[in-house]
Order: structure tokens, then sequence, then C-alpha cells
């Protein structure tokens, strides 16, 4: 679902809050990869990672019980800017532009080696394209392999959104 950010959230220093809960074997909600502008740490099981609008951060979620896992997923979410419309999300307020969206544990391993593979050519994948994790959304939604990111796939990024600033 797609709304406009309510008026507490115009502000232009407005941050996207993410609620994270570690449960060990039971709830397990982490940051993969993301790079936080405050935290607030609420007890010993859970905090609150906040980001800068138009940061990109990867929230994952697991949870089982005694029968066993019953989520496993992983966003990639661009935190929003001041008046921009946004995605609903569950322990994302207020939300964000989700690039990627995967369910089942063997996508969101998928997803991982992914991250893994950017990390390995040195870079960070937070600052990775978003046209990438669109791309590798569809490519696994599809169940087609996707293509790798690239150095040369990244310095193209770089230069347009330097262009676009």
């Amino acid at each position: 679902m797609t709304r406009h950010s309510p008026i507490s959230h115009r502000h232009p220093a407005a941050l996207t809050h993410v609620e994270l809960t570690w449960i060990d074997r039971r709830i397990e909600h982490w940051l993969r990869f993301g790079h936080c502008s405050d935290e607030q740490i609420l007890d010993d099981r859970r905090r609150i990672s906040s980001f800068a609008p138009g940061s990109i951060f990867a929230f994952v979620r697991w949870a089982s019980n005694d029968l066993g896992i019953t989520v496993s997923r992983l966003d990639i979410v661009r935190a929003v800017r001041a008046g921009e419309v946004f995605q609903t999300l569950p322990f994302v307020r207020p939300g964000g532009e989700i690039l990627l969206r995967v369910d089942s544990w063997p996508r969101v391993e998928h997803v991982l080696r992914a991250v893994d593979a950017i990390e390995a050519l040195g870079l960070d994948p937070a600052d990775a394209a978003p046209e990438y994790w669109r791309h590798l959304h569809h490519r696994i939604t599809a169940g087609h392999e996707p293509r790798a990111y690239t150095r040369a796939q990244h310095s193209a990024w770089l230069k347009r959104r330097q262009v676009m600033s």
C-alpha cells in the first residue's frame, strides 16, 4: 500500500525508524546492511535504528515457533524524503520505497549471496544502484538467475547520482 508521509514526518530531518528484535531462535529482526544515523536501545532484546532520507538498508525478518519457521523475509528499502510517497512495511516507520522483497529462506539466501558478492567487489551494498535491487527482485520472483552487480555498473550509478543531485 502506498501512502503519503503523515504530517509528523514531513520535517526535512525526519528519519525512517526500524524496530529490531532478537529473541534467539524465535524472533530475529536484523539489518544486513545500511548506515544508521541514530540508534536507540530499548532493552536487551530490542532497539530502534534510524536512517536518513535516501539511505538504503536491508531488513531481515525471521521467526519460528515449535512447529518450525513461520517467517523468512528480506526487504531492501530506501528511506523516504519528506513529502515522498512510500509503502508501509511492518516494523518500519513511516515506511519506505521497497526496492526488493523476498519471502522464503531459499530466496532470502539468494539475496544474501548477492549482497556478499557486492561486498567481495569491495563495494558497500548500501551504495549500490537502486536499479540493481529492483532487477534482483524481478529476476528472483520470475525464477531466473539475476545478473551480477559490476564495478562498471556501480561507476555508472555514481556518475548518474552525481548528475541528479
